[in-house]
């Protein structure tokens, strides 16, 4: 056998045992399944070149991709968003599911204070961990989380526990 047979089925198993994770960080980044997926796609083709480099611990730098991307993505599309003159009818206020309840606070934040916290509280990263996968500073990375979580407690209170800075739902 040779080392390129190896590889790729060293690749093959790796997204095999971690494709379900790496879809509910992805959907927690994009706050769409679709976009989950597509995000999921594009961070594998940009790791299969690498992959013989990252083959013995390729988690760290899988996700690193997985968070870049997903901010990279966001600013593509913000310049595609488009003014309406009528605002569509308001929804329900009281999400009857914690999931659904958090996809959209999550969905309010920017894709950056987004990453940090569900690497942080999701993904249970360290800020450190989290600062190198994102490629920005441990100050950054605390200011984020205080920021995104202030603005979860006031769009979803009941979803924080009570003196904790941690996301109580979504860690089945």
């Amino acid at each position: 056998m040779s080392d390129l047979d190896g590889g790729q089925r060293g690749f093959e198993e790796f997204v095999a045992a971690r494709r379900g994770a790496l879809l509910r960080t992805a959907y927690l980044l994009t706050g769409s399944h679709h976009d989950a997926e597509d995000l999921v796609q594009t961070t594998l083709l940009r790791v299969v070149p690498k992959w013989g480099r990252i083959s013995t611990s390729p988690e760290a730098y899988v996700r690193k991709v997985l968070a870049r991307e997903s901010v990279t993505r966001w600013r593509g599309r913000r310049w595609r968003e488009r003014s309406t003159a009528h605002l569509p009818e308001p929804t329900a206020t009281e999400p009857t599911d914690d999931r659904m309840a958090l996809r959209d606070a999550l969905a309010t934040l920017s894709p950056r204070q987004r990453a940090v916290l569900v690497l942080r509280y999701y993904d249970d990263l360290t800020e450190p961990a989290t600062a190198e996968v994102l490629g920005i500073s441990v100050g950054t990375v605390k200011s984020h989380a205080r920021d995104g979580l202030a603005r979860l407690r006031e769009l979803a209170p009941h979803l924080l526990t009570e003196g904790e800075d941690a996301v109580a739902v979504g860690q089945d």
